[in-house]
C-alpha cells in the first residue's frame, strides 16, 4: 500500500517551528521592556502594546503546538491524521486577536475618560525599536510560512505585525500629545484605541481561512484542475469524473473518480487506480492522499 507524504522531518517544518519559538522569546522581552517603559512613561498606549506583546507569547505557543500535532503521522484512531489541529491553532489565534483588541478598546477608554499626565518623551524611542523589531519578525515568520503553506504560521506573522501597527498608532498618539501639550494627555489612548480596532477587525476577518479548512470548503479550483491533468496524463486514464480537494492543516487530501476501458479487468483498473494515487502524493501540490475511485468509461468498452 502507498505510503502518504509526511514532511515530519522535513527541515521546513523544523525550521518554522523554530521561528515560532524565537517569536515566543523576542515577544517575552518585548513585553517587559513596554510595560515597564509605559508605567514609568505614563503611557497607556505603550503598557497596551505591552499586553498585546503578552498575548502573542500565548497565541505563539497555540501555532507552536498546532503544527506539533498537525505533522503526526495517521493512525487507528486518525485516519486521515492531525492536520485540522493547525486549522484549528488558527482559529485560536484569531480569536486571541480579537480579545486582546476588545481589552485593549476597554481600558483605553477608560484611561480617556480619567485624566492623567501626558507620556514621556523617552517612550517614543522605545516605540521605534518595537516597530522595527516586530515588522522584521512578521515578515521572518511570514516567509516561513509560505514555504510551508501554513495558515497558523501566516496568522501568527500577522499577530507580529498587529504588534507594529499597535507601536505604530501609540508612536503617533505620543507624538501628538507631546507636541501639542496641555489638553492633549489622551492623544495616546485614543491611539490605543484606534490600534484595538485595526487589530478586531483583522482578527475577525483572518478567521475566515482557518474555519473554511476546518469545513472543508472548496475553495481550490487552480489544485483541482493541476490534480485532473496529472490524472489524466496517467496510462489508462480516459476521463476525470469528479475531482474533490479540501485542506488538512498543511496538506491537501483528494477524492477523484477517473473512468478507465470498462473491459478492463479488476486487477487492471486497481493498478491504474494505484498509479494515479501514487502520482498526485508525489506532486508539488502537497497531497497527503488521494481517494481514487474507478468508473467505466462510455464507449466500446462497455
Amino acid at each position: 500500500m502507498l505510503k502518504p507524504n509526511h514532511p515530519i522531518s522535513s527541515p521546513g517544518i523544523k525550521s518554522a517551528a523554530r521561528s515560532v519559538l524565537f517569536g515566543v522569546l523576542i515577544n517575552f522581552i518585548l513585553a517587559a521592556v513596554k510595560i515597564t517603559s509605559g508605567i514609568i512613561g505614563n503611557s497607556y498606549a505603550l503598557v497596551a502594546d505591552g499586553v498585546e506583546s503578552s498575548v502573542d507569547i500565548v497565541s505563539s505557543l497555540i501555532v507552536w503546538a498546532g503544527m506539533r500535532a498537525a505533522v503526526r503521522a495517521p493512525n487507528e484512531r486518525h485516519p486521515y491524521g492531525y492536520g485540522k489541529a493547525e486549522s484549528l491553532a488558527a482559529v485560536a489565534v484569531s480569536g486571541v486577536l480579537v480579545i486582546a483588541a476588545i481589552g485593549i478598546a476597554i481600558e483605553s477608554v477608560r484611561e480617556i475618560i480619567i485624566p492623567h499626565h501626558a507620556p514621556a518623551p523617552f517612550t517614543l524611542a522605545v516605540l521605534v525599536g518595537v516597530i522595527i523589531i516586530k515588522e522584521a519578525l512578521s515578515r521572518f515568520v511570514l516567509n516561513k510560512a509560505h514555504d510551508i503553506g501554513s495558515t497558523a504560521l501566516r496568522l501568527d506573522a500577522w499577530h507580529h505585525r498587529a504588534d507594529a501597527i499597535t507601536s505604530a498608532a501609540a508612536f503617533i498618539g505620543i507624538s501628538i500629545a507631546l507636541i501639542c501639550g496641555p489638553g492633549f494627555e489622551s492623544a495616546d489612548d485614543y491611539a490605543a484605541l484606534f490600534a484595538a480596532g485595526v487589530i478586531g477587525v483583522n482578527g475577525i476577518r483572518l478567521m475566515k481561512a482557518p474555519l473554511r479548512d476546518i469545513l472543508d470548503f472548496s475553495q481550490f479550483p487552480e489544485i483541482e484542475s493541476g490534480v485532473r491533468q496529472i490524472a489524466r496524463c496517467v496510462p489508462g486514464v480516459d476521463e476525470i469524473e469528479e475531482c474533490r480537494v479540501r485542506r488538512s492543516g498543511l496538506y491537501l487530501l483528494v477524492d477523484i473518480h477517473v473512468q478507465v476501458n470498462g473491459a478492463l479487468s479488476v486487477h487492471e483498473g486497481h493498478e491504474i487506480a494505484r498509479v494515479v494515487r501514487r502520482v498526485l502524493c508525489q506532486s508539488n501540490f502537497n497531497i497527503q492522499d488521494a481517494l481514487v475511485h474507478i468508473e467505466p468509461s462510455a464507449g466500446p468498452g462497455l
